[in-house]
């Protein structure tokens, strides 16, 4: 079953103003292109249920380089969504995708990231194929594995068993340097969070209210 992204374009006094609205990735993507070279507005597209941003058009480079930007290749929904959750409340722009394709589709020559973490709820094929893809098409962007007990994965930078945010928090912050609070403050609290604490997962002030 595809899903449904809503495309949105960000006026000048900073309120996303809804623009259409496409089922399916692939072509939420290509209608974002065709908004995006319309104006020079920033513009970006966002699953409808989650009301998580997936991609982003015409994003000031003042802004794009002030925030480290994370993909988590996800293989269960929910919990990806609040390990993107909690990475944002560290100040990070992240970003959670579920599935090998659904990230292909996403990754277009055009998208920058700084760091790819790879969820562990797949098989162990599924994800070394995907981290095999990322480091081809990525070289240069390091790649954080969580793994289920007694397995890694070959070709990740940094291979780490899954068991809470502050068994792979430090690594991101390693990585990509100053967040907003700092790894220090990722114990209980961040366990919670990935444990299923309710968290807003409202990703900009202003977003307009569905009618």
């Amino acid at each position: 079953m595809h899903r449904v992204y809503e495309l949105f374009e960000v006026l000048p006094n900073g309120v996303p103003q809804k623009m259409t609205v496409a089922t399916g990735l692939e072509l939420a993507k290509s209608r974002l292109q065709a908004l995006a070279k319309q104006t020079l507005n920033e513009c970006f597209a966002a699953d409808a249920k989650t009301r998580q941003i997936v991609a982003q058009m015409n994003v000031p480079p003042v802004k794009r380089r002030a925030i480290k930007r994370i993909l988590i290749v996800s293989y269960d929904e929910q919990l990806g969504l609040r390990r993107a959750a909690l990475l944002k409340s560290y100040g990070y722009d992240a970003v959670s995708i579920i599935g090998n394709e659904a990230a292909k589709v996403l990754l277009t020559p055009t998208e920058h990231y700084d760091l790819f973490i790879l969820g562990h709820a797949a098989p162990e094929e599924t994800r070394q194929e995907m981290v095999a893809w990322l480091k081809e098409k990525y070289p240069r962007v390091k790649v954080l594995a969580l793994n289920p007990p007694d397995q890694t994965v070959p070709g990740a930078d940094y291979n780490v068993q899954q068991n809470g945010p502050e068994a792979w928090l430090p690594i991101v912050s390693q990585e990509l340097g100053n967040s907003a609070d700092g790894p220090d403050k990722a114990s209980s609290g961040a366990r919670e969070v990935e444990a299923g604490c309710e968290m807003g997962l409202s990703l900009r002030r202003g977003w307009p209210k569905r009618k």
